[in-house]
């Protein structure tokens, strides 16, 4: 009974690092435009007052299981300084994992036209476990146990960012910890890498001014070919409403809309279709994120 216990729970071991490589193929989707601090702490901060943003995504509504994200943030910034808060869990079949950063952010004016040069590092703690109670067999089996005994340990990220009122160049390695040690038991491949550029470009002025922002990004998950992203977010009626377009070197797209009423309150729906392996099996992914911006 032992025997079969183990062998299906290194089934499901090796599912979840299945499912979970494929979660990692198409991340947040707030973070090319809306957000990015998500993936740049580089950029906590950037601009002042403070920023409350959430984002609740669930992939894959017709498996039992699918994997759950939900992310909040708050960044700060004062003077040449920016602070920032992540707080992130995420579920995955048996697995849950709870990661926690603290961002610290240099920006450094390089002209009075607004150009700047961003700094950022981030510092918390990345905890997973395996839930007994949902495990099929033996909830004391070894492999469970073997598992779960590991340490909470430290995680962190590091990025830098150059910026202007149209321009936006920037780099970022996160999960500094999986990318630069090995661990003995990893479920699952995570981001190495993210770079991308973007250009605004403005349409029109006034109450019904237009623009549109085309962004080019390139990303890296390990264990995995690197990721070209490329599309654009059109904002319209003075900047408060956005449409959003990505397409995805995995065969995959992102589409949606917000609005930014008064350029304080964030809504926005995005939709991502599932990469080309699983297109046939399972839908996509719906994501939604708010956000308030106190300085407002």
């Amino acid at each position: 009974m032992k025997i079969i216990s183990k062998t299906v729970l290194l089934m499901f071991v090796t599912a979840i690092s299945s499912t979970a490589l494929k979660a990692q193929l198409n991340p947040l989707s707030a973070q090319y435009f809306t957000n990015q601090y998500l993936i740049n702490p580089a950029l906590a901060g950037a601009g002042q007052g403070l920023k409350l943003n959430g984002a609740y995504r669930k992939l894959w509504s017709n498996v039992e299981g699918s994997p759950l994200t939900q992310s909040l943030t708050a960044d700060y910034g004062f003077n040449k300084l920016g602070l920032g808060l992540t707080v992130n869990n995420e579920s995955e079949g048996l697995q849950r994992q709870t990661r926690v950063v603290g961002s610290y952010a240099y920006h450094l004016k390089l002209s009075e036209d607004n150009h700047q040069l961003h700094f950022g590092v981030s510092l918390g703690f990345l905890s997973q476990r395996l839930e007994n109670q949902d495990a099929y067999g033996d909830p004391n089996d070894p492999l469970v146990g073997q598992y779960n005994d590991r340490r909470t340990y430290l995680d962190g990220d590091f990025g830098i960012a150059y910026t202007s009122d149209k321009l936006n160049v920037q780099a970022a390695i996160p999960n500094l910890k999986s990318v630069l040690k090995k661990d003995v038991i990893k479920l699952a491949d995570v981001a190495t890498f993210y770079s991308a550029v973007s250009y605004k470009i403005g349409i029109s002025e006034g109450p019904e001014g237009m623009e549109v922002e085309p962004k080019v990004a390139y990303r890296g998950v390990k264990g995995f070919d690197n990721i070209w992203d490329a599309g654009a977010q059109l904002s319209i009626a003075n900047k408060q409403v956005f449409l959003l377009g990505m397409y995805h070197s995995t065969k995959s797209t992102t589409f949606g809309l917000g609005m930014d009423y008064k350029k304080r309150y964030l809504i926005s729906g995005t939709y991502t279709t599932q990469t080309s392996a699983l297109s046939s099996y399972t839908n996509g992914s719906f994501e939604l994120n708010l956000r308030v911006n106190l300085n407002k």
